[in-house]
């Protein structure tokens, strides 16, 4: 069942959604050439617990660290680790969902180390580019599947792939709520948007194909299956009466 958000939910998912931001905005500096994902993971732990805040990831069916960090061909659910050294070349997606007041805010970015290659740099770019597309299509009476569309319209044209294993999700007092928000086009996305819906667009776009493997060692990491790179972004969107909000934007 999709939840209509209240004003008073409204106002909290606003709060939860500007300190996921906030948490983004903080870590940023510190997403460079030599740093540890592990350490990354502990500065955003600090952060959100000195602001009042959960990191929801932790202990969430098991998940270990507070945060995601998602690096060159590791597509989503990356596990922080103290031996994993960020260098020039990568990109590494970092992704943040805070629980604040019992309400979640979800939202990550893929950064560049370094030096990247010209592919790299696009991939990157362009899959911003891909989430605001879908954004865009955010508005009431529109159906959901139009975000799908959008998407897959701008990619398509480009010749990269889109995961379809994993999609934005509905959110608020709950990590995950429905809908599921595929980032392709299909009638099963066929719900008309109302104001007072919230969910996250977050695209996670392949160089390559777009068929993913899950590590059987630690049964969260998900890479592309051919060793291409993953790139994705995220923010947390309400509907609104003339059209969106973005909940996660500073």
């Amino acid at each position: 069942m999709i939840k209509i958000k209240d004003r008073s939910e409204i106002t909290k998912m606003r709060n939860a959604g500007k300190l996921a931001a906030r948490v983004l905005e903080f870590i940023a500096p510190y997403v460079k050439e030599g740093q540890s994902t592990g350490n990354l993971n502990d500065l955003c732990h600090e952060f959100i617990i000195n602001n009042g805040a959960v990191p929801a990831p932790l202990n969430y069916h098991g998940y270990p660290k507070s945060i995601c960090t998602s690096v060159n061909n590791i597509v989503c659910h990356g596990i922080p680790d103290k031996d994993q050294i960020l260098k020039s070349g990568d990109i590494v997606n970092v992704d943040i969902t805070v629980i604040l007041d019992g309400y979640f805010g979800d939202t990550s970015s893929t950064f560049m180390i370094g030096n990247v290659s010209e592919s790299a740099r696009l991939l990157v770019e362009r899959t911003e580019n891909a989430m605001y597309r879908g954004i865009e299509a955010v508005k009431p009476d529109a159906y959901l599947f139009e975000v799908g569309r959008a998407i897959e319209k701008y990619i398509s044209k480009i010749g990269y792939s889109i995961v379809r294993e994993y999609g934005g999700h509905g959110i608020g007092s709950e990590f995950h709520e429905d809908p599921h928000v595929y980032h392709f086009y299909t009638t099963l996305n066929k719900i008309r948007l109302k104001p007072g819906m919230c969910f996250t667009v977050e695209p996670m776009i392949n160089e390559g194909r777009y068929e993913v493997i899950t590590s059987k060692k630690d049964g969260w990491t998900v890479k592309t299956k051919d060793n291409s790179l993953s790139a994705q972004f995220e923010h947390t969107v309400l509907v609104t009466e003339q059209g969106y909000e973005i909940l996660t934007k500073l």
